[in-house]
């Protein structure tokens, strides 16, 4: 008797539950519901923490279904998608830790969807959007949108979305990944207002004719998976589906008044964390040097410059973040729509709050942008677009963390590798190093910022496509060195079976990651072609090369910058070397993300 009483602790029977003690010895808990227990409208701190997890834990559960249902590598296998929740005026509201390119667009989409449709949106309708001009980040990202509505409510309460990369929509090039693309028309398939579903029926016909129609334009095809897209965009109604579900029984719990209250307070209390932020560095900046504005340039591989300006309030805790002088719209598709500066500026933000908020649209109720109609960053409505969501998005956050002395440069590049033939194309994204920061080296091999997907596993890429991974390694010595050294990036080889096109959409290849206080730049990235008769060309940052069996691509892709300059008495920067043991456990949400991922 003693010992078993030496083992009792303490039990929390929590508000409206009940607890038993059974003959056996066990303990029953009921739990109740007490009407006078019933959560309200006003703010309830525990409650709000609750509420963001429950948003989030909705997203995740959308991509679960996304991933579990799609059928392409690019999505099932690469994680190349995203889903999060809007509230009804169509501002973020919480996403899963997938591509934040992505998420900080979409709100975009969802948005230009109700000013364009309005009222005529009815439950059982799917809209399907990827333009630029509609909140579309390139072509190749196609939006579903699915309104929810509640009974005795005329209007959506609630949308959710997903947006997913899908490997071939058409073109001038397999893939859809044209490098010197000069107008939307050759990128593929456009969609701006696109009922995928009407009244519950998917509308097979329509969107292949759709998806076809890239081929009425000279050296372009419609898509060349056809079979992909409508199994993949089915799998996207599929996760909204299970979105709209959910939030139906997140109402039914607390009502719809108390679940649109906590979340216009989760998006407030975003907003709150970033006036925080520019207080606070608008204090440290006046005491280090009297003033509170910053500004800070970088520049594309051909010239471009984008320069950034940021004026702060401190009293107010805002900013005005103006890219007047960034460099005209360009005879290319690095042009970036606006959505696409916004995305990079939200997630900039985020990254720069020290707590643990959803990323939604209250982070930027406090900022004002300023973007020059047309200039690189906003375009004319026809302007190629492909390379602006892929790499121009990366050097807007370079821009931005430097102008705030974050961290330095990562390798500025997505490392867009596309190929196929004219019934199969394959895209991939590659990793590279990312920039150091004070206290902190760079990561090596990893994909950073604008990008969260996941590499091909080989086995997968070699039975699916006409390629062998010859060679895939990190690449020793590309990060910058300093006191805190930069990322190095990889080494990816592979040697092709089959004819094939092959594109390279990349950038960083001219310029250099750069460093920070006194840090070196990393690296330049590299693409090489081997050809199966010995000779070894370089292919340049962009372009398009038809290969034949035996020919070998090799990239190199590039460091992340230093940070900072060791002080020995030689003046110079630390070795690259770094210790075995200088490592950290990862945790977080987009680590448990990815474990859950890992274990599908």
């Amino acid at each position: 008797m003693c010992s078993a009483l030496s083992s009792i602790s303490t039990i929390l029977v929590e508000p409206c539950c009940e607890a038993r003690l059974t003959a056996g010895g066990d303990v029953c808990m009921t739990v109740g519901s007490d009407p006078h227990c019933a959560l309200g409208t006003e703010l309830n701190t525990v409650q709000l923490s609750i509420f963001s997890h429950r948003f989030m834990s909705i997203a995740e559960q959308m991509g679960r279904v996304l991933q579990r249902t799609s059928i392409s590598t690019n999505i099932k296998e690469r994680l190349d998608f995203s889903c999060a929740v809007f509230g009804p005026d169509g501002g973020l509201v919480s996403n899963a830790p997938h591509i934040p390119v992505h998420l900080g667009a979409m709100q975009e989409t969802v948005q230009f969807q109700i000013r364009s449709l309005g009222n005529t949106l009815k439950e059982g309708d799917v809209i399907l959007s990827n333009h630029p001009c509609a909140g579309g980040s390139h072509l190749p990202d196609l939006t579903v949108i699915t309104p929810v509505f509640r009974k005795g409510v005329s209007s959506p309460v609630f949308f959710v979305a997903s947006r997913g990369h899908h490997a071939d929509i058409g073109g001038i090039t397999p893939g859809s990944m044209p490098p010197h693309s000069t107008s939307l028309q050759q990128e593929g398939a456009v969609f701006v207002s696109f009922k995928l579903v009407t009244g519950g029926v998917f509308q097979e016909e329509a969107v292949t004719e759709a998806l076809m129609a890239p081929a009425q334009y000279p050296e372009s095809s419609g898509t060349r998976n056809l079979h992909d897209n409508l199994s993949d965009l089915r799998a996207q109604v599929a996760a909204n589906r299970r979105g709209s579900q959910l939030v139906g029984e997140l109402i039914d719990s607390y009502g719809l008044a108390v679940v649109q209250a906590y979340m216009g307070y989760i998006q407030s209390n975003a907003e709150l964390a970033v006036r925080d932020m520019l207080r606070d560095f608008a204090r440290r900046r006046r005491q280090e040097t009297g003033s509170l504005d910053v500004e800070a340039e970088d520049f594309m591989d051909d010239g471009t410059a984008i320069r950034l300006r940021v004026q702060i309030n401190e009293t107010e805790g805002s900013a005005v973040f103006d890219f007047t002088g960034t460099g005209t719209e360009v005879w290319g598709n690095c042009n970036a729509p606006r959505a696409i500066t916004l995305s990079a500026l939200i997630y900039c933000l985020r990254c720069m709050v020290g707590q643990d908020i959803p990323l939604n649209q209250g982070c930027l109720a406090p900022i004002k942008v300023v973007i020059p109609p047309g200039s690189i960053l906003q375009p004319s409505q026809n302007a190629a677009v492909v390379g602006g969501n892929v790499l121009t998005s990366q050097r807007v956050v370079d821009v931005i963390f430097r102008a705030f002395e974050v961290c330095a440069a990562s390798q500025g590049c997505m490392n867009n590798i596309s190929f196929g033939s004219e019934s199969v194309g394959y895209y991939e994204t590659v990793a590279g190093g990312a920039g150091a920061g004070p206290g902190w080296r760079g990561r090596s091999g990893v994909h950073s910022h604008m990008t969260n997907t996941r590499i091909t596993d080989p086995e997968i890429l070699e039975k699916r496509y006409p390629v062998i991974l010859e060679h895939f390694s990190l690449r020793p010595g590309s990060g910058g060195a300093g006191r805190y050294c930069g990322g190095d990036g990889v080494v990816r080889k592979l040697l092709f079976r089959n004819q094939v096109v092959l594109s390279v959409l990349t950038e960083r290849r001219s310029t250099r990651p750069y460093g920070l206080q006194g840090g070196e730049d990393g690296s330049s990235g590299l693409n090489l072609l081997h050809r199966a008769d010995g000779r070894v060309l370089n292919l340049g940052g962009k372009t398009s090369v038809s290969l034949q069996p035996g020919d070998m691509f090799c990239l190199y892709t590039p460091g992340g910058g230093g940070y900072g300059r060791e002080g020995d008495t030689n003046g110079k920067p630390q070795t690259k070397r770094r210790r075995l043991d200088d490592t950290f456990p990862e945790r977080g949400s987009v680590f448990e993300y990815r474990m859950a991922q890992e274990g599908v």
